[in-house]
């Protein structure tokens, strides 16, 4: 799972704990590890969801100001299918 520049500081501190995804299809897995810089993200839980279901609190939740600024950078390609992902952050040490 690739994360924002910004919000990779808050993920790794653990601030971050889930992540709004809108795809075609699921392109991750519960109880997988995907690398990330330092570290791992291991997948908790991936619930697919309609877009009206995402509240501002999920927004702020992922790391985001808001519902807009988090649609923004979640609906850039042709899916159109909405996962919530919760997961946690390992560090290299602790994987």
């Amino acid at each position: 799972m690739q994360f924002l520049k910004t919000l990779r500081p808050r993920v790794r501190s653990g601030e971050i704990t889930s992540s709004i995804r809108i795809w075609r299809s699921p392109r991750v897995s519960v109880g997988r590890r995907y690398a990330m810089e330092g570290g791992w993200i291991e997948i908790e839980a991936v619930r697919e969801m309609s877009i009206e279901d995402i509240s501002p609190g999920m927004a702020r939740d992922s790391g985001f100001e808001g519902l807009v600024d988090l649609l923004k950078t979640a609906k850039h390609g042709a899916g159109t299918r909405v996962f919530l992902i919760r997961f946690h952050y390992l560090s290299a040490d602790e994987a």
